[in-house]
This record gives C-alpha cells, structure tokens and sequence, in this order.
C-alpha cells in the first residue's frame, strides 16, 4: 500500500467514524477488525497484530 492509498483509507476510516457516531464507533471498529482478521487466513498473523495494536498504557499495566 502506498502512501497515498493508506492517505486515502485511513481518511475514509475517520469520516466512517464520524459518520457513525461516537457511540457506535466502538462497534463499527470490532466489526471492521473481525472483517480484516478473516481476510489474513493466518490465526499466528492475527495474533500477532492484536499484540501489536496494544496500547502501550494497556501493556504497562499487563506487566
């Protein structure tokens, strides 16, 4: 993906977000998550981008 494509999906991300409302953006982020998991077919890929989208507060207080 190159710089402008992910210019141009993370700026449709945000105003899907907007659109929704911030009470469904929660929601609509779990549902768009799970989408993309299915697409990676690879359980160990999957994994590993949930570790890595931690939050490092998140990963603080784990530890």
């Amino acid at each position: 993906m190159t710089d402008s494509d992910l210019d141009l999906v993370y700026t449709t991300l945000c105003k899907t977000l907007t659109a929704e409302g911030e009470a469904q953006a929660p929601l609509y982020l779990a549902r768009l998550a799970l989408l993309c998991l299915t697409e990676l077919d690879d359980p160990r890929r999957a994994l590993s981008l949930i570790d890595a989208a931690k939050l490092p507060a998140a990963s603080a207080e784990a530890a």
